[in-house]
């Protein structure tokens, strides 16, 4: 018997669908960590549970069908499982799919640990008319099972109790058996226990049916560990492949694939009753409608509309509530900093304030995603995303793309919040090179979460009456670009690599959690305002910097010095025989006394009601006593006259302050480049400032709006919203929503990210690839946007009715390159699922 351990590390482990999540937060409740596992984008999560004096550490490992290396997910969860040694594994079934959950469990079973099964959602076989035995179950198997419905909070104590218990005793899960291939496993586990040396987190029967399984992980470990051991133990397990195969007339590969399928049949054989074979379950008959050949699309496009109905329209309502509070932070913070010079500000008070100008920017952001995620959850936990995987699967085909592409653009944001990093490496998984470089190129086209901000500042501004339509139409015509796309690449380029076909399995249908939907929706936005606050804010620094130098030339800033004074000395002549001149008889106290100017009107525009009014009033009164006579709309008549006086001042320096910052970034290395660059983003009405902002979102794409924050800067006096900023300027320059169209499908085009480049040079091993994902999207994108703004010009076409067109051009080619050589009609049939 094992000693009691303080601590415990316990591995959550199932299928995807299989409510592992749920059963997750149920173990651990309010104790949980989200992060990401090293080198690869897929949540790390833990959590903690204290249980008769132990510390349990329970880590919820990505969901997984097998545990090969041909996913991120699965190759996380089986790094994790071998190098972590976790003292118990819980493997999450699905109890109504118990035969295909099962696979995973038999090579859990190899790993030399401790083993409980949960059955989960029993309740959900309970109304498919299934019985499911966990104590028939548990002695065919022989590892201990716990009944669960983990979205009730049921068996939850049992499975806790049941981890306790075969922590501390010798309860190791039995090995699979291999049949007529025993013999085989058998001799090449007592080869790999001949070289302990030799990758010792593996377990030696384990590593040996991965060799005999060929598998190129395990392969490329051993090489690189020991090459002329591995190269000794692989010659051992071609011969008794080469033997074996010969006498059983199959490869292992093929062999443990089929006793796995037939112990998976045999332990529902033994553990489960059919009370009612003929029942057409709640999940066949709503999917008859939602996957029916006609309404299946119809559903799709509703489902699109609504959610950003409810989250992007609904939600930027909220956006009114947050930005107060963001403007007080700002207040907050520019209080703290060093006060602004009269017309040039200290340094660290410039960049303190460009950090959060940049950052607030952002997070007005935060009330839409929160409800964008909630939705997105609800679809993932209802199990209507897998049929939009079903749906998508179908058409993929027509367009050179796989049914596996479809995760990987669903991860990249199909409708939004996603990443194409994410997106990319989930591409490892599909089989045909062909549609896996397809689907490569082409994901960063998906509406990714830090595009999302961008098109909401640009419909806000120039689309606010209509909303919905706008962002329905970008959140489709990100698909019919990819499709489309896909297309020319895979009759060009890429027409000599091969495809595979694809199978896929459904869910059944599940009643959310409020819990689950609403943990998942805070979690992914904190993720968001960490993203913000580290890769956004490193790139604003960098704009920053290069948006300074090199700054004016003598001769310029000789001239607004000259101006400075003369505007100072226009103030004090105009005090003469004021009373009130006293107050400000030298010019610090005077910069001083228009700091406080700004100050006050600042905190004026952020209170709300007549009595918060009042108090900021007496606040300021009690102290600034001698400049608050300036502050005043009302008093006697030299407070009136002061006050007046302060005004022009202040207006003659806001004046200068905003023309040398334009001349500054205007003359920066950045404002330089941008500038360049408006001889050929001209034709799509691009200036210099979008320009940088484009530029400076390639490190980042949220930095295209934080940038544009700004550019479009405002004064320490002003609490408006970059919509109200931007809008206004961009219109008195001749700005209009065609400009805006034209700028989202560029943006929509834009090449990726310098962090999806990065991954598609890993998943491609090709610096080719990676150049060409830069280049051919931003020529595409380029011709996209110019064609669109010249032509909807010269036919005199406003925004929508320009958006409007290139739309439905965009829907018609879809439906002409997605029907050539083929019959009309997309079937999708019915789904099939395991028993």
């Amino acid at each position: 018997m094992m000693e009691k351990k303080d601590r415990l590390l316990v591995a959550l482990a199932g299928q995807q669908n299989s409510g592992k999540s749920t059963l997750f937060n149920a173990l651990t409740g309010l104790q949980q960590h989200i992060a990401n596992y090293p080198g690869v984008t897929v949540d790390k999560k833990s959590g903690f549970y204290r249980h008769d004096g132990q510390r349990v550490e329970v880590v919820d490992l990505p969901g997984a069908y097998a545990l090969t290396s041909f996913s991120p997910e699965e190759r996380v969860a089986r790094d994790f499982l071998l190098g972590e040694a976790p003292d118990v594994i819980i493997n999450v079934v699905d109890a109504a799919n118990l035969e295909r959950s099962l696979h995973l469990t038999f090579q859990l079973m190899e790993l030399n640990r401790p083993i409980v099964l949960a059955l989960n959602m029993v309740d959900v076989a309970q109304q498919l008319g299934l019985a499911v035995h966990a104590d028939k179950l548990q002695a065919h198997l022989g590892i201990p099972v716990i009944a669960t419905i983990g979205s009730k909070g049921q068996g939850i104590e049992a499975l806790r109790n049941k981890i306790a218990e075969i922590s501390t005793g010798n309860q190791i899960a039995p090995s699979f058996p291999y049949g007529e291939w025993e013999g085989a496993v058998h001799a090449q586990t007592e080869a790999w226990a001949q070289h302990p040396e030799l990758l010792p987190g593996y377990p030696r029967r384990w590593a040996a049916v991965l060799t005999l399984e060929n598998d190129e992980s395990l392969a490329n470990a051993a090489h690189q560990a020991l090459p002329e051991v591995w190269q000794n133990l692989k010659k051992g397990a071609d011969a008794l492949s080469t033997e074996y195969t010969q006498s059983t007339g199959q490869s292992f590969a093929d062999a443990a694939l089929r006793l796995r399928h037939e112990a998976a049949e045999a332990a529902c054989t033994a553990a489960v009753e059919q009370h009612t074979p003929n029942k057409i379950g709640f999940t066949e008959r709503l999917d008859r409608v939602l996957l029916n050949r006609i309404f299946a699309p119809v559903f799709l496009i509703l489902t699109i509309w609504l959610i950003y109905q409810l989250s992007i329209v609904q939600g930027y309502e909220l956006t009114k509530i947050t930005w107060p509070l963001l403007a007080g932070l700002r207040n907050l913070v520019a209080s703290i900093l060093p006060d602004a010079g009269f017309l040039v500000d200290p340094q660290l008070r410039s960049m303190g304030l460009w950090m959060v100008d940049s950052a607030n920017t952002l997070l007005n952001y935060v009330p839409i995603f929160l409800i964008l995620f909630a939705l997105i959850a609800i679809l993932e936990d209802s199990g209507y995303m897998a049929r939009i995987a079903f749906i998508l699967d179908r058409i993929l085909h027509r367009f050179g793309m796989h049914g596996q592409s479809t995760l990987p653009l669903i991860l990249a944001g199909v409708f939004a919040g996603g990443c194409a990093v994410p997106g990319v490496m989930a591409t490892k998984g599909i089989p045909d090179t062909r549609a896996r470089m397809a689907t490569i190129l082409t994901v960063p086209f998906m509406n990714c979460l830090a595009k999302v901000p961008l098109y909401v500042l640009l419909v806000n501004i120039y689309f606010a009456e209509d909303k919905g339509l706008i962002l329905f139409y970008i959140s489709t015509i990100t698909i019919i670009i990819a499709l489309l796309v896909s297309k020319l690449l895979t009759v060009s380029v890429l027409r000599n690599m091969e495809t595979a076909p694809f199978v896929m399995e459904l869910p059944h249908y599940h009643l959310p959690g409020i819990k689950s939907v609403l943990r998942r929706a805070f979690d992914r936005t904190w993720l968001y305002i960490k993203k913000v606050g580290t890769i956004v804010v490193a790139v604003a620094t960098v704009v920053y910097i290069l948006l300074q130098f090199p700054g004016l030339t003598p001769q310029q800033d000789a001239e607004y010095r000259g101006r400075a004074e003369a505007a100072i000395a226009a103030f004090y002549k105009g005090m003469q025989g004021n009373p009130h001149l006293a107050a400000v008889d030298d010019q610090k106290k005077l910069i001083d006394l228009v700091n406080v100017y700004n100050s006050y009107r600042a905190q004026k525009l952020n209170v709300s009601g007549p009595k918060a009014a009042k108090q900021l009033d007496q606040d300021y009164a009690a102290k600034y006593p001698g400049f608050y006579p300036f502050l005043q709309r009302g008093g006697d008549v030299m407070a009136k006259k002061a006050a007046r006086n302060l005004k022009k001042l202040d207006d003659a320096r806001k004046d200068m302050r905003r023309e040398m910052k334009e001349i500054r970034i205007q003359n920066s290395i950045l404002g330089r480049v941008g500038r360049s660059l408006e001889s050929v983003t001209r034709f799509a009405n691009f200036d210099w400032k979008i320009n940088v902002a484009l530029l400076s979102s390639f490190s980042a794409r949220e930095s295209s709006v934080a940038t544009l924050g700004v550019l479009f800067g405002q004064d320490d006096e002003e609490n408006r919203t970059l919509e109200e900023r931007m809008g206004e300027e961009q219109k008195a320059h001749g700005y209009d929503a065609l400009t805006a169209v034209a700028l989202i499908l560029f943006f929509a085009l834009y090449p990726p990210c310098l962090a999806t480049t990065i991954m598609i040079r890993v998943q491609t091993g090709s610096y080719k690839w990676m150049l060409f994902s830069m280049i051919f999207p931003t020529t595409l994108g380029l011709l996209v946007a110019s064609g669109v703004y010249t032509l909807g010009s010269a036919l005199g076409l406003s925004g929508i009715q320009a958006f409007s067109a290139v739309y439905f051009i965009g829907l018609a080619l879809l439906l002409i390159v997605g029907l050539y050589r083929r019959p009309f009609g997309v079937h999708l049939g019915q789904p099939e699922y395991s028993s």
